[in-house]
């Protein structure tokens, strides 16, 4: 048997990170206001318009959906700070959702019994 540790899918995420010559409030809004963020993150990619969660200026977070067949699901999370230029780090997280809860599971444990003799 191994000691290795198993990476788990569900803390695997893409990350990408940017400078941007922009403000932050400016990314703010281009990330939080929906008539903005639709022009580059369509509605239809959403799983719901609303965010799962913000942190005003810093940090927001909508869920997406696949458009095709299995319609997987996944996070991403919009990061915003200022840079050492006057401009904005902007930082995109996608993690995948953990499709393992939704789908059914076995009645056993795939395990040996204990028997009394």
């Amino acid at each position: 048997m191994s000691d290795a540790v198993k990476p788990n899918p569900a803390d695997a995420a893409l990350v990408l990170e940017y400078d941007l010559d922009a403000p932050p409030a400016k990314v703010w809004r281009a990330v939080t206001i929906p008539a903005l963020r639709e022009r580059w993150l369509p509605n239809s990619d959403l799983a719901g318009a609303e965010p799962e969660s913000s942190i005003a200026g810093e940090e927001v977070r909508y869920r997406l959906r696949d458009s095709e067949p299995p319609f997987r699901e996944s996070h991403v999370i919009f990061r915003i700070e200022p840079n050492e230029v006057g401009g904005t780090r902007f930082r995109i997280i996608q993690r995948a959702c953990d499709d393992r809860s939704k789908l059914p599971q076995a009645a056993n444990t795939n395990c040996c019994l204990m028997r009394a003799a």
